[in-house]
């Protein structure tokens, strides 16, 4: 009897996560894709339509090219930006310099903030006539641009947004960059390396593990972006912000079509899988690790 509640007590441990992931995750999933093969209002009928919806994504839907334009373009700005922000804030608090434990606090913080928080505090700092940033620039006698009503400004300013929540990125770096042994370091400053070469030769390759996870989930967070672009721009200036988690959510909650969004968030997902298996796939070629320079 004893044995067989000792075999028993792990998975006790593990079935809040195990009923939380069939209930909220894997559930949803499974249903969304019975959902994508029907034609699915939110009041009234249930139609099957098959790959209707599918079809008519690719075929009738011209907006589903100019989200997925716009979403893909917000992204080839957005990973490059976090991941240097990010890593920059991490060899910074990695110093062993007193009060440094403070600044990660405060470079941490905002990840904390929800988005509704964060997004109501950007539209004052980008707003044209009040907002700080362009006072800011006004004192070096730059007018600033009118950010969030601009088509070219617009994106630019959800981009400069996105930097606001590295924190959790910075956070991983940094673990990272702790435990690249100390004598690599000294074993470079005794051969006559200076920091950039140390940086370049030691630090970026032994820490392309964790440049590779913050790639991959960088890339997936602003494929999926929504609260930010809701909330600040709501898709416009004339469709410039316009990304395709938007998208998404206008097809389900606005014109009831719960069918034909499910269809266009499988797509999505099947898109991140298809960038994340190439980005694994290359990571071969540039990924390394201490066991690797012992070989």
């Amino acid at each position: 009897m004893k044995k067989n509640k000792i075999k028993i007590t792990p998975y006790l441990f593990i079935a809040p996560w195990f009923f939380g992931m069939i209930l909220f995750t894997l559930g949803p999933l499974i249903m969304s894709l019975i959902m994508s093969l029907y034609d699915w209002p939110v009041i009234g009928e249930r139609v099957f339509v098959g790959f209707k919806n599918y079809i008519d994504l690719f075929t009738k839907d011209p907006q589903f090219y100019k989200s997925l334009y716009i979403t893909f373009k917000f992204t080839a700005f957005f990973v490059p930006l976090n991941i240097i922000l990010s890593l920059i804030l991490a060899l910074l608090i990695s110093k062993n310099i007193k009060g440094m434990s403070f600044f990660r606090i405060i470079f941490y913080l905002p990840t904390v903030v929800s988005s509704v928080a964060v997004s109501i505090i950007w539209g004052w700092i980008l707003n044209t006539e009040f907002g700080i940033l362009n006072y800011g620039l006004s004192l070096f006698k730059i007018t600033g641009p009118d950010w969030l009503n601009n088509e070219i400004w617009a994106l630019v300013a959800l981009v400069l947004v996105s930097g606001w929540t590295v924190g959790t990125m910075m956070l991983v770096f940094y673990t990272a960059l702790k435990a690249i042994p100390i004598e690599l370091y000294e074993s470079a400053t005794i051969d006559g390396s200076g920091p950039i070469r140390t940086f370049f030769s030691i630090t970026l390759p032994l820490i392309t593990p964790t440049l590779l996870f913050n790639i991959v989930t960088a890339i997936i967070g602003a494929l999926q972006n929504l609260a930010l672009v809701l909330l600040l721009t709501n898709g416009g200036p004339l469709n410039s912000t316009y990304m395709y988690g938007l998208f998404v959510y206008n097809n389900a909650f606005k014109k009831s079509k719960l069918g034909y969004a499910s269809a266009s968030a499988w797509i999505m997902f099947i898109l991140i899988i298809i960038l994340t298996s190439l980005i694994f796939k290359t990571s071969k070629k540039w990924v390394f690790s201490i066991d690797d320079n012992k070989d």
